[in-house]
């Protein structure tokens, strides 16, 4: 699987190691993040990641700031972006089946670099249920 993943300063540990784990697991990353613990600011990560999704260059993506707040409200700025704040497995697996969501925003400084992988594993593994979802779904972006 192609994915996109873009940090800021606080979730550069986590995405560090989200990479190096899920290089070992075969797939293709493309890195929008900082890999310096400096302060930076969280959007000029998240666009080129929402980009990569929403233009289909990838098949999803992670995004990954402190809070996790900053990263999905920026991400969900796009059209076709669906990003889903999580902190815990069950809660990513639900983003994607219930809500077709295409990018995992993680709040790094609420979770240990291991439930970060649990939860993007879990992302990328989980399918959109579709039916009563599809409905849903797809009133998210109508009047805009």
């Amino acid at each position: 699987m192609r994915i996109s993943i873009g940090n800021d300063h606080a979730g550069t540990e986590c995405k560090k190691f989200i990479l190096e784990n899920l290089k070992k697991d075969g797939h293709e990353l493309v890195n929008h993040g900082t890999d310096d613990p400096d302060s930076v600011d969280y959007p000029d990560f998240v666009h080129p990641v929402a980009r990569d999704v929403a233009g289909k260059k990838v098949d999803l993506g992670i995004v990954i700031c402190g809070s996790g707040n900053g990263v999905a409200m920026t991400a969900n700025k796009h059209r076709d972006i669906r990003a889903a704040l999580c902190w815990d497995v069950d809660l990513a697996k639900l983003g994607r089946q219930h809500n077709n969501a295409n990018v995992l925003a993680i709040p790094a400084r609420f979770v240990s670099n291991q439930l970060a992988l649990e939860m993007v594993r879990a992302f990328l593994t989980t399918e959109f249920e579709g039916g009563r979802h599809s409905r849903r779904v797809e009133k998210i972006c109508k009047g805009l």
